[in-house]
Order: structure tokens, then sequence, then C-alpha cells
């Protein structure tokens, strides 16, 4: 076995954290192979190497027989006595049958058998690293654009980025630095393959882990990140410190942390409301920036009817229902926007009236 073959067992062994008997097994499994496909002369066969230096031998075990029938599986007493007086019949009798020029074939199929395993290792150590990527972002350096998928450079390997997960505002050009959420990582047989998403909700929400220090040591937390990439995004954050301001630290200075984060998502608007367990307080923030009047609350269809001024009703609707959309997404509740004048017509306000005297308890 050449020096070569002894450098990259040694390799996977110490840097791959290759198992000392898994590399020996694979090297022996493989010294096999070869020898049962280029010799047939017998038929219990096994290899022995010894991975310190290289050697190894074929062994053919036969049994200690009287009469011998078949001379690839067994060999007479008298034989085996003398080599060893103490054979008797049924013991195993190992012979050493290593052909003159099976040194070129072993060292070829243990070469090509250490060489797959060093890839596998290297493919094994890859999906390791990534799997603990999941649901992380990383950056990134945009390879090149095919028909199928933008691709990326992540350190030793490459993620994909395929046209669902692009922000429709965005053009990718080669060379250029990106961050990606990593979505998924999947193991293949030529290695890990990994997708990542530049639309993902979680993208937001990862990003303003990185931006804001409150949020990464748990003073605020996000409660819940409604997006429509590229457009407009929604974020309700909460402190249980009532001295903290949740909104104004997600904001920063001057508005530098969400300013930070909108230019990383190409303009992208970001909302940032208080989160309040109450759904009519939450509604009413979620909704910002219009004014809301009221929100009335249907438990039992998990649904809200907002009253807004009437010159705010678009601004609470948004472009195309946006702003509606995006409210509903991020409190979990149907919410139907109706302008003051328009209560007033069908008698919502009267419901408004009656519900707000009831849970003052001033109807009977």
């Amino acid at each position: 076995m050449n020096q070569e073959l002894l450098n990259a067992i040694e390799y996977l062994e110490k840097e791959k954290s290759i198992p000392h008997e898994v590399l020996v097994e694979t090297i022996e499994a493989a010294l096999m192979t070869a020898y049962k496909k280029n010799y047939t002369q017998h038929k219990n066969v096994k290899v022995d190497l010894n991975i310190e230096n290289g050697s190894y031998r074929v062994v053919s075990r036969k049994d200690v027989v009287e009469e011998v029938e078949d001379t690839t599986a067994e060999i007479d007493l008298a034989t085996a006595r003398t080599l060893n007086p103490a054979y008797e019949i049924g013991d195993p009798y190992d012979e050493d049958v290593t052909p003159k020029d099976f040194n070129r074939v072993g060292a070829q199929a243990a070469k090509q058998a250490v060489m797959q395993r060093l890839r596998d290792a290297e493919r094994g150590i890859l999906y390791n690293e990534f799997i603990d990527k999941e649901d992380e972002v990383m950056t990134g350096l945009i390879d090149r654009v095919d028909n199928r998928f933008v691709h990326i450079q992540l350190g030793r390997t490459d993620a994909v980025l395929s046209e669902s997960e692009r922000m429709p505002n965005e053009t990718y050009t080669p060379n250029e630095r990106i961050k990606v959420y990593v979505n998924k990582v999947e193991q293949t047989t030529k290695g890990p393959q990994i997708f990542v998403s530049r639309t993902h909700p979680n993208l937001l929400k990862r990003l303003f882990e990185k931006e804001v220090p409150e949020i990464y040591d748990g003073t605020v937390e996000i409660m819940s990140v409604a997006r429509e990439a590229g457009e407009r995004s929604k974020i309700s954050v909460f402190a249980k410190n009532p001295d903290v301001d949740a909104v104004g630290s997600c904001v920063g200075a001057r508005g530098a942390r969400v300013e930070a984060i909108v230019n990383e998502l190409g303009g992208e608007k970001i909302d940032i409301v208080l989160w309040n367990e109450d759904p009519k307080v939450f509604v009413k923030n979620a909704l910002s920036p219009s004014q809301v009047v009221d929100v009335v609350v249907n438990e039992e269809n998990q649904s809200t009817m907002v009253i807004v001024p009437d010159n705010q009703l678009s601004l609470a609707i948004g472009k195309k229902g946006q702003n509606a959309r995006l409210a509903a997404k991020l409190t979990g509740w149907k919410i139907d926007i109706k302008s003051e004048a328009d209560a007033a017509d069908d008698g919502s306000l009267d419901i408004k009236t009656e519900t707000d005297a009831a849970e003052d308890g001033s109807i009977e």
C-alpha cells in the first residue's frame, strides 16, 4: 500500500474523526471484493490488514476433514498435522493465499475505498455543519444564476435560492454578498443540498435578532411576524419589563436599527407594533399607521370589526388591502374595517356603544 494511501488514512482518522475500526473494515471489505472479483481458487477468505504499515494478506479458512471433497474449502487431517500436530477434525485451518500480483490490484481497490470514504466524510461533515444552521441567517456570495436557481457560496459549499424564494424587487448579480435564511438542509449522494430563502418571515426575525441586542438577550421578544417580501412587513414585539420600550429598542436611535434591516431587504417597509394579550388593543396596534376609533371583538368567530375615522379608511385597508391583510396575519384575527359613516349607517356604532356599555356594567 503506497504512502499516499497511508497519508489519506491518517488524515481521515485524525482530521475527519473517522474511527480506526471503521477505516480498517472499509479497506478490508474493498480488498475482499477485489480478491473475489479477480481470483476464484478459494471460497472462504478474509483479509487481514495492518493499517500501521499498510501490509495485508489474504487468508483462506478451510475445515479440517478426514477426506477432502472440496479443495477450495477443506484440508485433510494428515496435511494439517504436518503444519501443526494439534489439529483435529472439524478445526478451522487458515492458509495465507495472497496472490503474488495482488499488491497492485489490492492497492487500487484500497485506494478507491479510502477515497470514497474521504468523500463520504467530507459530505457528512458538511451536512452536520449546515444542519445546525437550519433556521439561521448566513451571509454568502452569489456565484451564478441559471434558469432554476441562484447559486450562493456559503463557505465550502453552495446553497440554492429558488425563484419562489426570491424577492420580487431584487436582482441577483454574481460576486455580490447577500444574507439568506437557511430554510432546509438535505443529505444527498452528492453531498448536502442547502435551500435558502429571501422571502421567509423568519429572515426578518433573525435580522432583528442580529441587529437588536435586546431581542438577542431576551429582554424584548418577537411575538409574531407577517411579511409580504419586498413590499411590506409587520412585526409585533413585547417586553415583560414595563421600563423597556420594546418598539423603541427595535427602531433604534434615529431609526438606525430598523433602517439597517430595511436596507438589507431592499427597501421593504417594516411596521413595528406593540403586542398585547388583549385582542382589541393588539388589532388596533397592528393596523398602524392608521388611527382606530374602536375594535369590536367576536371571540366565537375569532373575528373583529374595526371602526376607523372616515379619512383613515383607505390607510387602514392599505394598497390592495395589504395593511389589513398583514394585520390579520400578525394578530391571527379576522379583521373587518368600516368607516365611522358606514358603521353609523348599518348600526355598527350602536352595537359598539352597547358592547362598551355592557363591559362598563351600565346595561343590565
